[in-house]
């Protein structure tokens, strides 16, 4: 045989060799990802008192709602920009994404083989009484897996679907401290406007204590008279102090959420008049299935879900044989001086086949805890569909019932305010008692403390449905911006 036909033959080999590899190492044992149907009904329920083409009428309604233009409070705006700055459950939310890209580096790395300079020098005594001596340097590739079965690739999908369910993650806990910032803002509103109003009805009870222990001495009323006016403003003195008791502890929360101490301008904006001013516009509440592009919590599940796949991938890659290179080019002499000398140049290669044939069911294990790793995936991923719609339901269904309790509640206050009034004047007549008189004070007080508290669960509603329909932004510092290539692999 010629030499022509020796490397026609080496060269045909060669291709067939590289072409099998090639089609093994894009094998995937990978189950196929197909998305589980989402276990809610295609509409809200009646008692949200959504229309079944409310969902469907605007095509914005799917779209993720921006919190700078939900909320227009220029001083709100302020207290959300910096919590989102500072606040440390975000900052190790945002820290948990790199983390996982690191782990992803790493992951990525086993995919090409290491190289490493290496030199090695040993002298040791032989049986003559002479000394051996053994000098080596070169560059060295240490069992590097051929992954022909997708293993190592199936490891990296898996970090992959980390970064992105950690990126989700982030997301959750951005809208959940917008959210929850907001509410315990709306929280100091209402207790201003509470203390405003016991603070008022304390200096009202105060002057009628004043007047029935006038009229006592005068033999006008009685010590019951003066007793009850005595109860009555001891109730008030109650309900003053639990609410400053109150208000500073919703003042402590804020300066947890914001990261920092408030500022004494932040607190001057706080007045009394200023929740009753507040108005959210109406958020369209769309279809459920708006929610799996919505709700980024949802999202993670799908993301934890991909990454159960790829972990029944590497498991299934563990029954196939892991084939691994070990090589290394460089100079091997005797003497260190001669050590990079003309001849002392060569190489090895050692590649290893290893194939499993009795490891007591490890593997098998492995497998069956990676398949039930994907069962409990695909239950948590529709529990989170199932919670989200829960949440939304309930949402817009305190949102139909509230407006109708605000209205009733405020139409309430106007009347124990007219009857206070009648009730005084009646009192001032002989016509009515003091009883009666202490009994229109006690309605009062509870109708105004009532309607304000109606007001904030009213706007604490609209917050909780901007949380539930998740609304916000993507997480900030450009830590959401995924790895060049992962956008490709989200379904």
């Amino acid at each position: 045989m010629n030499n022509s036909s020796k490397t026609k033959r080496l060269v045909l080999s060669s291709t067939v060799a590289l072409a099998a590899m090639t089609f093994l190492a894009g094998c995937s044992l990978m189950p196929s990802y197909e998305r589980p149907g989402a276990p809610v009904a295609s509409q809200w329920p009646a008692s949200a008192g959504v229309k079944a083409t409310d969902g469907t009428s605007s095509a914005a309604s799917s779209a993720v709602l921006n919190w700078q233009d939900y909320f227009s409070d220029p001083a709100l705006r302020q207290l959300i920009a910096t919590a989102l700055t500072n606040n440390r459950d975000l900052r190790v939310a945002l820290l948990t994404i790199e983390q996982a890209r690191a782990q992803l580096g790493v992951r990525q790395a086993d995919q090409f083989p290491t190289l490493n300079a290496a030199a090695l020098g040993s002298r040791s005594p032989n049986s003559n009484g002479s000394i051996n001596s053994t000098y080596s340097a070169g560059l060295t590739v240490t069992a590097y897996e051929l992954d022909f079965f997708g293993r190592v690739a199936s490891l990296k999908e898996q970090a992959l679907a980390q970064v992105l369910a950690s990126a989700e993650a982030a997301q959750t806990v951005q809208i959940s401290l917008i959210a929850t910032v907001v509410q315990t803002w709306l929280n100091l509103l209402a207790d201003e406007e509470l203390l405003a109003v016991s603070r008022q009805a304390l200096d009202s009870r105060a002057e009628s204590l004043k007047l029935v222990e006038l009229k006592l001495e005068h033999g006008a009323a009685s010590e019951f008279d003066r007793r009850s006016a005595q109860t009555l403003l001891a109730s008030t003195r109650v309900t003053l102090a639990q609410q400053v008791r109150q208000r500073a502890l919703d003042e402590n929360a804020l300066t947890l959420l914001l990261g920092q101490p408030l500022r004494e301008s932040q607190r001057a904006q706080w007045t009394p008049d200023k929740l009753g001013q507040l108005v959210f516009a109406e958020l369209p509440a769309g279809l459920p299935s708006d929610l799996l592009a919505r709700r980024p919590d949802i999202r993670q599940a799908e993301q934890t879900l991909l990454a159960s796949h790829a972990n029944i991938g590497a498991a299934r890659a563990a029954f196939f044989p892991r084939i691994s290179l070990t090589a290394g080019a460089g100079s091997a002499s005797s003497a260190l001086s001669g050590l990079f000398e003309s001849g002392s140049w060569g190489w090895t290669l050692a590649p290893q086949l290893v194939l499993p044939i009795f490891d007591a069911g490890r593997n098998q294990a492995n497998l069956d805890a990676a398949r039930v790793g994907r069962e409990v995936a695909v239950a948590q991923y529709e529990k989170a569909i199932q919670s989200a719609f829960r949440e939304v339901a309930d949402g817009l269904a305190s949102r139909a019932t509230l407006v109708e309790q605000l209205q009733a509640q405020q139409a309430l206050l106007d009347a124990e305010a007219a009857r206070s009034k009648l009730t005084q004047l009646r009192l001032q007549h002989g016509v009515a008692n003091q009883l009666e008189w202490l009994d229109a004070q006690r309605a009062l007080f509870a109708a105004q403390q009532a309607l304000v508290q109606t007001r904030l669960a009213s706007l604490q509603n609209q917050i909780a449905l901007f949380k539930t329909l998740g609304g916000g932004t993507p997480v900030a510092a450009g830590l959401s911006t995924p790895p060049s290539g992962v956008a490709s692999q989200l379904p």
